[in-house]
This record gives structure tokens, sequence and C-alpha cells, in this order.
């Protein structure tokens, strides 16, 4: 069923129309009067509804029910990765979302490769969030994650301890793993950290210590950092009973 994201909460509204880019995903979409959508707001309540009128530019719909969306997993888990090259972090975005991240979070590191400047990190930031929200259309997803850029390492690490459960993973940790991790405690917030392709300095992997992070490994292989915080997201899902 064609799924739709509004601003804002939309509890107790009747009615809605479709306008500018939503009309013309509408248009594509080829919807006719009477075809069932549904509509979601930013508050994770999502609506049925119907076609009841098609105009030049506007689609307008009536509201049979609401209820709050079942497809949000029960941990809000934040995926937090270093800028990688190419399109990598732009493929992590939309499998995020998929799996049901609730944002990802880009920041520099010591050995990122990759370094938008702040002029091209609006353009990126813009169509990271357009791909996310596809994503979120596409997997009947009730909210759309929240795309962040953060401006340092120092601030990445100083935000992702604030989750209940903040975790760092580094490829030379091997005694504490995610798995000890997740059983650590009950936790409703989970923040997943990973690096770029030439993964996190000692010194980051102090400071983040230092900062209040776990300092986990993923595991006895080497994950390419496109791998890595999709595998965390995945585990972590699976952990909290989503899968």
């Amino acid at each position: 069923m064609p799924r739709f994201f509004l601003p804002g909460s939309l509890t107790g509204e009747r009615f809605f129309t479709l306008s500018g880019e939503h009309a013309q995903h509408a248009r594509v979409l080829r919807l006719r009067q009477g075809e069932a959508v549904t509509v979601c707001d930013e508050t994770g309540r999502e609506f049925a509804c119907t076609v009841s009128d098609v105009s030049a530019g506007q689609y307008c719909l009536v509201v049979h029910g609401e209820q709050a969306s079942q497809a949000e997993p029960c941990v809000s888990a934040s995926v937090y990765m270093a800028f990688a090259k190419s399109d990598k972090l732009e493929h992590v975005i939309q499998k995020a979302t998929e799996l049901g991240a609730a944002e990802i979070v880009a920041f520099p590191s010591e050995r990122c490769v990759s370094r938008p400047d702040e002029k091209s990190q609006g353009r990126k930031l813009e169509r990271w969030q357009k791909i996310a929200a596809s994503a979120a259309e596409q997997s009947g997803r009730g909210t759309i994650p929240q795309i962040r850029i953060l401006p340092g390492f120092r601030e990445a690490v100083a935000r992702a301890a604030q989750a209940d459960l903040p975790v760092f993973f580094y490829e030379n940790e091997d005694a504490f793993t995610f798995h000890d991790a997740i059983a650590s405690g009950d936790f409703r917030t989970c923040a997943l950290m990973t690096g770029p392709e030439g993964g996190f300095s000692a010194a980051e992997v102090a400071e983040a210590r230092a900062g209040g992070m776990k300092i986990c490994t993923l595991g006895r292989r080497i994950l390419r950092c496109e791998t890595a915080p999709l595998c965390a997201l995945s585990a972590l899902m699976f952990a909290c009973g989503e899968f």
C-alpha cells in the first residue's frame, strides 16, 4: 500500500491533502479515487486513508482510522558512522532505515579519507535525508530516521555516550563482545559507533572509553566500514526480539 510521510503531529485529523512532491509521487503511482493509502506523521502514528478527490497538483484523502505504527522497534537505535568514501554511507542509510534505525549520524574521524566541506555537507545531508525517506516508505516504517552530521569525533562521542547503551566497535578489542554489551542490562536507547575504512586510532579508542562508551568487538573477522554498522544493527534488533 502506498505510504506518505507528512510533517508534524496529525492526531485527530480527518482529512489530508497531498501536494508538491507528495502529489507528484501519487501521480507516478497512478493513484485513483477510492484507492487506499497510508499516511504517517512525525510521532509514529499512521492513518488509514482513501483518495477522495484528485485535481491538478493535489490529492485529497479521507481518514478512516489511526493507530501507533506497528513497524517501529522497541529499542531506539542510533547508528554513528565515520565519513566513508564513495556512496558507502548512502548504502548504510538506506539499509539501516530498513532495519529500524532511529537516526544515522555521520562524523569525521582521524583516519577518514572522505572529508566533505561545509558546502558539500549541506547537499549531502539533503540527499541522505531523501534516501532515508524513500527507504522508510518502501519498508513500511512508521517514522523517517533523522540524518545528522556532527563537526568532529569528540562531539560524536559526547552525543553517543548519552544513550542507555553506548557501544564503540574496535577491531583490536578481543575480550568484550557485543553480546556481552547487550546482555549487561535493560536499555531503551542504543548508540552504535563504527569507524572509517582505516578504523579508529588508539587515541580515539582511549577518548571513547574515557567518554563512557563500551569498547566492543564484532567478532574475529575484520568487517568493511559499510558492513560493520549494518551487522551491529541487525544483531541488536535480533537480540531485542525484532526478527
